[in-house]
């Protein structure tokens, strides 16, 4: 057994996952949790339109990424890796965020192809599943990317037939589309179709009619599923593994689209900092559910690429 730490720095979020990973003789790998911990720090607020990190943007993720530096020491956390997506992937000022993460962290921030994104969000989000319900198309939507891979499960290893990463997340398409509160209707037009045209090209490269199961993960899935449940407050033991259908997911993005930032900001569900994106996010995942006949509904899981950081670890 070791202790272990993952972080992933995304665009919109920074989190921590300290577990133990044991192996077994029979070649699964078993993750426990030791400590789970997400900040919102919006790091790549604004890259899409200036190609650069902004000067808070690295701030907050510094102080988030200090204390997580704390934990992991405290936790006594044997083996770290960070992996960093896709807001660094298109920063013209990334050395900067590569030596502040070296300085507080002692290791280097990996900037992962969007493919090993998909490679690792799929490793992570299958590990609870029953492989009789696989194929399984793994769709992880972020905060400035989309990452879809198609692949098996056999309770201990994956097995990958196709995976893609393009260019639209909660906040790449919020910033460029939905400038709005709320949005107008052409801007919700523009974003669908700017969705649409963007997911295409992975929808061609992967092969998505093998999938039987859809599973989706990061915070944009699972605040949906949060919603469409009509949860007090959110609760992970409640989300995770729950199946959303399209009526729902439809349902619930209409909603989020049609609400003010204040109406939304009053869901107690809602995590302040996905307050003013959501919507995007609840649109995508629509357009996702339309390029997905031959699934019934979504499969809603809380174990994403920061579990498949963590096993990758072993």
């Amino acid at each position: 057994m070791a202790r272990v730490a993952a972080i992933d720095c995304g665009t919109n979020s920074i989190r921590l996952l300290v577990a133990d990973l044991t192996e077994h003789e029979d070649g699964s790998v078993h993750l426990r949790d030791v400590h789970r911990e997400m900040r919102i720090v919006r790091l790549g607020e604004g890259v899409d339109a200036t190609k650069r990190l902004s000067d808070a943007a690295i701030a907050r993720t510094r102080d988030a990424l200090a204390d997580y530096t704390r934990i992991c020491v405290r936790k006594g956390a044997e083996r770290v890796r960070m992996v960093a997506t896709s807001a660094t992937r298109d920063a013209t000022n990334r050395d900067e965020f590569f030596a502040m993460t070296k300085e507080l962290l002692g290791v280097e921030a990996e900037v992962i192809s969007g493919d090993e994104e998909a490679r690792l969000s799929f490793t992570g989000a299958v590990g609870d599943l029953d492989p009789d319900e696989g194929p399984f198309v793994v769709t992880d939507l972020g905060g400035g990317s989309t990452e879809l891979v198609v692949g098996t499960w056999d309770g201990k290893r994956a097995e990958i037939t196709g995976a893609q990463s393009v260019d639209v997340g909660c906040v790449r398409i919020t910033e460029r589309c939905l400038r709005t509160d709320p949005p107008t209707a052409a801007e919700i037009a523009a974003a669908r179709a700017f969705a649409a045209q963007t997911l295409q090209p992975a929808f061609d490269a992967v092969p998505v009619a093998e999938a039987r199961t859809w599973v989706g993960v990061a915070g944009t899935i699972t605040t949906l599923s949060a919603l469409a449940q009509g949860l007090a407050e959110y609760d992970s033991e409640r989300t995770h593994l729950s199946r959303l259908s399209r009526e729902q997911i439809s349902r619930t993005a209409q909603r989020l689209l049609a609400a003010t930032k204040e109406e939304r900001a009053a869901n107690p569900v809602i995590h302040p900092g996905r307050v003013d994106v959501i919507g995007g996010g609840a649109l995508i995942t629509e357009v996702l559910a339309d390029k997905l006949p031959g699934v019934d509904g979504l499969l809603v899981s809380e174990h994403d690429i920061l579990d498949g950081i963590a096993l990758s670890l072993r």
